[in-house]
């Protein structure tokens, strides 16, 4: 199954949840992020029911320091 996420293809073999998803394949720890799945905010205790479909299109946010 073909995805997108931050605008680079990712293929994996099954649909897997968005916790799944970060651990499994793309290797980001949860921590310090948002996620935006086809620009829909998912919200975190959402994740291990929101479940990644063929095209999905997946934005990763990383929350920054400013100043």
């Amino acid at each position: 199954m073909d995805i997108t996420v931050n605008n680079e293809p990712y293929q994996i073999s099954d649909s897997c949840s968005i916790t799944q998803l970060l651990l499994d394949h793309v290797r980001q720890k949860p921590a310090g992020i948002a996620v935006a799945v086809n620009q829909s905010v998912i919200p975190k205790s959402e994740w291990g029911r929101t479940f990644i479909c063929s095209g999905d299109n997946i934005v990763l946010i990383k929350a920054t320091q400013g100043g």
